[in-house]
């Protein structure tokens, strides 16, 4: 393998031109194609063979509808001061709440407070666990909306509420945070190699290579069913090998 890798570093520098040339073609060829592909639809979020995602499955396989790796929103009501969850009033909109958080097609079940025994001692607390059929990452937007409308509906009605969970994860978002780590690489690599351009070459290759992959992961999206994480993934592990 060392052989290898010298020979293709001396091709690289002796053909640098070329190299370079053949680069800048894969980077637009990725980045036409990306332009032109559909955007991955494909929200879910798996990592096969790890022992938590052959737990999930065996789950999944012996208990049909479980949802072992389904969200879960945990929304909790205080009652006013002076008042309990356990006076008439409160308790129907709990009830209301819990019928309205249990009408999304991806909710696989809503615990009732009062029959799952979810309400404080001193009776001014209660809350309701909503357990959802696919994972933060995979749940829709109108879910959540959903989640937070019936939550309102609740504090018109003058409660206190709370809504806790992996159910109102939302997939990370690429931008200022990479930049960020970027411009401080740079500080770092300009301090150790004592060279401006020593600095930039690795973080110009490491740009260019993320922008290439990236861009082919949005251009095959459809066809290989990629996920919607697989780019800020691919962002991440790119910009962190190639600096390293």
């Amino acid at each position: 393998m060392a052989t290898y890798l010298y020979k293709l570093g001396r091709f690289a520098f002796r053909r640098r031109h070329f190299v370079a040339l053949l680069w800048v073609a894969l980077l637009t060829l990725a980045g036409v194609g990306a332009a032109s592909a559909p955007p991955a639809g494909n929200s879910s979020f798996s990592i096969p063979g790890t022992e938590a995602q052959r737990a999930f499955d065996l789950l999944e396989q012996r208990f049909p509808g479980m949802s072992a790796d389904g969200a879960t929103a945990r929304v909790v009501f205080k009652a006013p001061e002076g008042q309990k969850m356990t006076d008439a009033g409160n308790k129907a909109a709990v009830e209301k709440t819990v019928k309205e958080l249990g009408s999304g097609s991806e909710v696989a079940s809503v615990a009732d407070p009062y029959t799952g025994k979810a309400v404080s001692r001193d009776g001014t607390i209660a809350y309701a666990s909503v357990k959802y059929k696919v994972s933060g990452m995979e749940l829709e937007d109108s879910s959540r909306d959903a989640l937070k409308e019936s939550a309102g509906h609740a504090r018109d009605a003058g409660l206190t509420v709370e809504i806790g969970g992996d159910a109102l994860t939302t997939a990370p978002e690429t931008g200022s945070s990479e930049v960020i780590g970027i411009a401080i690489a740079a500080v770092v690599l300009v301090i150790t190699f004592g060279s401006l351009i020593a600095a930039g070459l690795p973080l110009l290759t490491a740009i260019i290579g993320v922008g290439i992959g990236v861009s082919a992961i949005t251009a095959l999206a459809t066809p290989l069913d990629l996920g919607s994480t697989t780019s800020t993934l691919a962002t991440m592990i790119g910009l962190a090998v190639g600096i390293d």
